[in-house]
């Protein structure tokens, strides 16, 4: 895995967010681009118990990527990030006097995986509760783990088909002295679509219509 940027795609005015994905598949195969099947990511949301009276309650995120089958990623909120094997799932119900969950919170996004060259394509759409609540896209560069070195060239693919709604640069590789990314265990990657899960949770509460 190499630099891997995701963002919000906002819904074309007048059109629903299934017809913006498929305008966004149409300009990817006019580029060129290859479909190489679906990806999903998902977020469970949990309240930690048993805090310090007077205490906030933090929260614990524990995700899935399919890029990444065999394993689970659990981030707590302010960090910090681990991950484990597949059966984690099933330490957390065993721990439920310490992790409640957050029933009605499961975030997923589910979308097509797209290849053109050295770029990996994902568009996808992101539910809550059944009901749609935006697009998401996931650009990976993978020939390099450096941002400062990619994310130009980066930019400038991304407009091929998003144009005005490139993102800025991710605020997880600002937070990096070494400047590596980190592609291993992909947690990197898992921060920003935490990040854009929770933003969309905020931008539109339960029972809002999403066409």
């Amino acid at each position: 895995m190499g630099v891997t940027c995701v963002c919000q795609v906002p819904v074309t005015e007048g059109k629903s967010v299934q017809q913006t994905v498929d305008v966004l598949h149409k300009k990817l195969e006019q580029l060129g681009a290859v479909k190489q099947g679906s990806f999903c990511v998902d977020c469970e949301t949990y309240h930690a118990t048993g805090n310090v009276t007077g205490q906030p309650t933090k929260l614990l995120y524990v995700m899935h990527n399919s890029e990444t089958p065999l394993s689970c990623h659990a981030l707590f909120e302010g960090g910090p990030c681990l991950t484990a094997d597949g059966n984690f799932d099933v330490l957390m119900l065993k721990l439920k006097s310490h992790f409640q969950n957050a029933k009605g919170h499961k975030v997923e996004c589910r979308g097509s995986r797209y290849r053109y060259c050295d770029f990996l394509i994902k568009v996808g759409t992101v539910t809550m509760s059944s009901s749609g609540r935006g697009i998401s896209v996931e650009v990976e560069y993978c020939p390099c783990v450096v941002p400062g070195d990619c994310w130009n060239l980066m930019k400038e693919f991304m407009q091929t088909f998003l144009g005005s709604s490139v993102p800025e640069l991710p605020s997880v590789f600002a937070t990096k002295p070494e400047g590596l990314y980190a592609p291993a265990d992909c947690v990197d990657t898992m921060n920003q679509y935490l990040e854009l899960f929770n933003k969309l949770r905020k931008l539109q509460a339960p029972g809002s219509n999403v066409r």
